[in-house]
């Protein structure tokens, strides 16, 4: 589990058009980000 306030390691995911976005590529540009992650969906929770 990460910590609240601590670094997150790099994250390469799929976008919607099926290019690679890195979380590097957002923090680089000195900007906050903010990750949200949720249950998949139709599942209780």
């Amino acid at each position: 589990m990460i910590e609240i306030g601590a670094a997150v390691p790099e994250l390469v995911l799929e976008g919607s058009g099926g290019e690679a976005v890195k979380l590097s590529d957002y923090a680089a540009k000195g900007k906050k980000l903010v990750l949200f992650f949720y249950p998949k969906d139709s599942t209780s929770g």
